[in-house]
């Protein structure tokens, strides 16, 4: 079982990497209003949330039908796709703040940074036999809220910075 999950959470970080990337450009390829609550519509930080959202969320849906018999599955996947959706602005504004404006391929690599360090976390949790999960009903109902809200702010975006299209200053869509 536990070359079970380390390939599964390879083939996960495999799977992200990719459909994050795909999901990067797709809205500008389509300008399809079906896509944009999926796909980043700009370069905010935000939006780079979503590139790692919508992959590891799909495809923790389509692992937990395989891992039926492990009780903290949705427990791990919130914690770690928690830790992803912080890591992408903490890792970004601390470069920002400290540095100064990061160059693009450092912005290109806290995508594949944080997916990585999110699938090495994953599989450290599941490997940990203390690891406690009663219910999975709420780890499922939070990363729901979590997909409604990328959802809704792709429409109706706040305005504050996380939000805020660096290149052209503007909210959303």
């Amino acid at each position: 079982m536990k070359r079970s999950v380390d390939l599964w959470q390879l083939v996960g970080f495999a799977v992200t990497s990719l459909v994050g990337t795909i999901l990067h450009f797709l809205y500008d390829w389509t300008q399809s209003i079906w896509v944009a609550p999926f796909s980043g519509v700009n370069e905010s930080t935000w939006e780079h949330m979503k590139l790692l959202f919508w992959p590891m969320f799909i495809f923790a849906v389509i692992q937990s039908l395989f891992f039926r018999d492990r009780k903290e599955f949705w427990c791990v996947k919130l914690k770690g796709i928690l830790l992803g959706l912080i890591l992408i602005p903490v890792i970004f504004y601390t470069y920002n703040g400290v540095i100064g404006p990061s160059p693009d391929w450092f912005n290109i690599a806290i995508f594949f940074i944080s997916s990585a360090i999110v699938y090495i976390y994953e599989t450290l949790q599941f490997h940990n036999e203390t690891t406690a999960c009663n219910d999975p009903r709420l780890p499922i109902c939070l990363l729901c809220v979590i997909a409604v809200l990328f959802i809704v702010f792709t429409f109706a975006t706040p305005e504050i910075g996380i939000f805020k299209d660096p290149l052209t200053g503007t909210y959303g869509i």
